[in-house]
């Protein structure tokens, strides 16, 4: 039952990855039914803040999609062109398929501008890609980015996922399947394979537990809006993670506050006489993004 399901797998993997007829036709076909299903997911209600909208906002399943271009092109060029007319079609007509149902309006093109530039790189990108096809240590080489990416995605989806369950728990699983199946399909050797997902696992693993869990920095107004002075200073307890200072005074008083890590700290402001508490709370809500309230001590 074991080969049979080996034999299943592989002959499914073949097709995919090598047995497609990608002809021109098909790869506009294919860009055009990728851009409205994204659109949809991006329109729809229902799929806000979830693994589907991503589909707008991140590279996961451009990048499976890529790959099957990729794969059913019988020269690099032909790679390249094809992948890079892909992009050239869908991207912007996911914007044009939303400029209807959005409060911006044909303003949302200017945020083209980012996947415009990675329309571009598919050339050289896409060129390169090809040769995964070769299954050798050449073709783990150049997935290396894509891994890494791929991993680092899963484990960010993964840690959300157990944060706020069920949410980007199929983006985890979906950019983990990615990693394991081109690594079935690409590389031939067994260390090729371990090596191809423990390097970018432990990479991953080593900028999480070194970089910090959060970078914020901005500008706030206080609760109860003081108008404070140029006398006003701010007296916290020492804290290399939290940084707060005045940035404005008189009727707009605000004040700029930094941090590398959630939790709540309590923070004094004192101006002459006059003396305000308060408590800085950074945390991150369920779509994932960090946040900052600030309220009166009692």
């Amino acid at each position: 039952m074991a080969s049979e399901n080996q034999r299943f797998l592989r002959r499914w993997t073949d097709k995919l990855y090598g047995g497609l007829n990608m002809s021109w036709p098909v790869v506009i076909v294919y860009a055009i039914a990728t851009a409205v299903v994204t659109a949809v997911f991006l329109i729809v209600p229902i799929f806000k803040n979830t693994s589907f909208y991503r589909m707008g906002e991140t590279f996961e399943a451009w990048v499976f999609f890529a790959v099957i271009i990729m794969a059913n092109c019988k020269k690099p060029l032909e790679s390249a062109l094809k992948t890079f007319v892909f992009f050239l079609i869908s991207q912007p007509l996911i914007y044009l398929l939303q400029v209807p149902f959005s409060w911006q309006g044909w303003n949302l093109f200017a945020y083209y501008k980012y996947w415009f530039i990675w329309t571009l790189l598919c050339l050289p990108m896409a060129y390169v890609g090809w040769y995964i096809k070769k299954r050798s240590w050449l073709s783990l080489l150049i997935l290396a980015p894509v891994l890494f990416a791929l991993t680092s995605y899963s484990i960010g989806a993964f840690q959300h996922t157990f944060a706020h369950f069920p949410r980007l728990l199929i983006t985890a699983v979906f950019c983990l399947a990615q990693v394991l199946l081109y690594l079935y399909v690409f590389t031939e050797k067994r260390v090729q394979k371990l090596l191809g997902f423990l390097l970018p696992l432990a990479a991953v693993l080593v900028i999480l537990f070194t970089r910090p869990q959060v970078q914020l920095s901005c500008t706030n107004f206080l609760p109860d809006e003081p108008v404070l002075t140029e006398d006003a200073v701010i007296e916290m307890e020492e804290s290399e993670h939290y940084r707060i200072s005045v940035a404005s005074t008189g009727e707009d008083s605000m004040i700029y506050l930094s941090a590398d890590r959630y939790g709540t700290v309590p923070f004094t402001i004192r101006d002459g006489e006059n003396e305000y508490r308060y408590t800085l709370e950074v945390y991150e809500d369920d779509d994932g993004h960090a946040q900052v309230r600030i309220t009166p001590a009692e």
